[in-house]
């Protein structure tokens, strides 16, 4: 088998969004794949076929999730820094709603509407100052971070709105982060939407996009192959105290398919130095860049080995900068020349943010329908 190569579990996919979907209809809610987790056709597909929306980031995402089948309607569209093509390709497509992120923004995506002569919904995109206690690098939603309005662009916001004859304002977005496991932080977020909403009331408000932010268990994913979206939904449902005339809606990313991809890589060379002995992988932090990124941790095990003996490796790819590690000082079993490791929990933020850094190849893709693919001879 040639490596590196992702490979998928689309049987735990299909679960997973079965889940998700069953647990958010209990409330009405509306769901929408983030889409930079993973823009893999063969997931965006699956995705799409079971009737989810498309939260996009760029102007080519947008594009993947229409090539992907998702309905333009479903479609929403987020970023700081988005440009005028991007949006007029939202706006031409007649996409769900844009997520404003500035005053400026706001004022272009009016300009850019009277001369398509096609008006733009959007929401405003608001800074709650909320941290979700996660990883610097993934949150969002503080008022260091680059995202959404502040309460004083807010109030400018709100104040151009009736100016803007093109532009047909909904209702509000929020995202906090990413990979939180702490339900208080999404109940927190609740009561500021309440408080929001409440606020504004004379707005008419009907769209209330809570984003996602879910987190997955690195640690032990065999024992926690699917988030816990039943107590994630509840929290917002006990939590919040709006009107029934307002939809709901959120972004599941990680959460919908960071359980279902591996990053099998083969052991290259087994060295020792003084200090460490190494596993020399072919796969680098062009193919997974998490743990050079976030100091991300993901388990890793051998595929079909039949070694008793165990030994402590720091496991290493081939690129050029120290970072390029994926474990320090874990416990495997004893390592050769050849052995295929198992990189669980890649399925998000794996494939889409891979690279051609020192220009290796491109990462392939596999899919497999298995029930339990934790040691599983590929």
């Amino acid at each position: 088998m040639e490596t590196p190569v992702y490979r998928y579990n689309l049987r735990l996919l299909e679960e997973t969004l079965a889940t998700a979907q069953t647990e958010a209809n209990r409330y009405n809610y509306t769901l929408h794949y983030a889409v930079k987790a993973n823009n893999n056709s063969t997931i965006l597909e699956t995705i799409a076929k079971r009737g989810f929306g498309a939260d996009c980031v760029s102007g080519n995402e947008i594009t993947a999730a229409i090539n992907a089948g998702f309905a333009p309607l479903s479609i929403v569209f987020a970023g700081v820094g988005k440009t005028e093509s991007e949006i007029e390709l939202a706006i031409s497509i007649g996409i769900a709603c844009i997520h404003v992120e500035s005053i400026e923004e706001l004022q272009l995506i009016n300009r850019i509407s009277a001369r398509l002569e096609k008006t733009a919904t959007i929401a405003l995109r608001l800074n709650p100052n909320l941290d979700a206690g996660t990883h610097q690098h993934i949150t969002t939603g503080t008022s260091r971070n680059k995202f959404g309005l502040s309460n004083r662009e807010l109030i400018q916001a709100v104040d151009t709105l009736p100016s803007l004859q093109w532009v047909k304002f909904i209702g509000f977005h929020f995202h906090i982060g990413s990979q939180i496991l702490d339900l208080k932080k999404f109940v927190q977020l609740a009561h500021y939407a309440n408080i929001t909403v409440r606020h504004y009331a004379q707005l008419n408000i009907s769209y209330l996009n809570l984003g996602g932010g879910l987190g997955i268990d690195y640690d032990n994913p065999s024992d926690s192959p699917i988030p816990n979206f039943a107590e994630y939904f509840l929290a917002f449902y006990r939590n919040l105290r709006i009107s029934r005339n307002i939809s709901i809606h959120f972004e599941p990313g990680r959460s919908l398919v960071g359980q279902c991809g591996d990053l099998l890589t083969k052991v290259l060379y087994v060295k020792q130095s003084d200090e460490r002995k190494f596993a020399v992988v072919d796969a680098g932090m062009n193919n997974l860049i998490r743990p050079a990124l976030y100091q991300a941790k993901h388990k890793i095990e051998v595929v079909d080995t039949r070694s008793l003996a165990v030994d402590l490796y720091d496991v290493v790819g081939p690129i050029c900068e120290s970072t390029d590690t994926f474990a320090s000082n874990i416990e495997l079993p004893a390592l050769k020349q050849g052995d295929i490791l198992a990189i669980h929990s890649a399925g998000a933020y794996g494939e889409s943010m891979s690279s051609r850094y020192n220009l290796r190849d491109g990462t392939e893709s596999i899919f497999v329908d298995e029930a339990n693919l934790t040691l599983a001879n590929p």
